[in-house]
């Protein structure tokens, strides 16, 4: 004891201060444990918890994305066997009725592909300006969401606009 109040001593430090001192820290300590630090981690932990309920949502968009990449796969290949059935009847009725005949399912052949090609064109279109609009407005729930505030339709025309940019990319 001698010895760290020589210490003590030399350094200038009396116990009734450093005993205050130690007693206002305890107590700063813990006000501010009560106040300030768990506030603080609960807002920490509801924003990691968006963050990845965000991530949650991107995958979800990927997967819905794939999807319609595979129907758009599968009616194109249906259209295609199709187009080749009626080219395979028309060649067997063009042997029979002759080439006249040939001619005029070769050309509704053709006109059924560009149908279909079409169809398929509007259905992808619509599929991806769908899963556009989708994400768009995730992006806009979970940026309200992240920055804790109500975001004004300017602040949402310009959330839309830069996700539309990027998506197009």
């Amino acid at each position: 004891m001698d010895v760290l109040t020589t210490i003590f001593s030399d350094f200038g430090v009396t116990w009734g201060k450093f005993l205050s001192q130690v007693i206002l820290f305890a107590v700063v300590y813990l006000v501010l444990s009560k106040f300030a630090f768990g506030p603080v981690l609960a807002m920490l932990e509801e924003r990691r918890k968006r963050i990845e309920e965000g991530q949650r949502n991107a995958e979800k968009i990927k997967k819905q994305l794939a999807e319609v990449e595979l129907r758009y796969q599968e009616i194109l290949r249906k259209a295609n066997e199709d187009a080749g059935k009626l080219i395979e009847d028309a060649r067997a009725s063009a042997d029979a009725s002759g080439q006249k005949h040939l001619q005029q399912a070769i050309k509704d052949a053709g006109e059924v592909l560009v149908r279909a090609k079409e169809d398929i064109t509007m259905e992808r279109n619509k599929m991806v300006a769908e899963v556009k609009q989708e994400m768009v407005s995730l992006v806009i729930q979970t940026a309200s969401k992240v920055t804790g505030k109500v975001l004004t339709a300017e602040d949402q025309q310009r959330l839309s606009a830069e996700t539309a940019k990027e998506l197009a990319a």
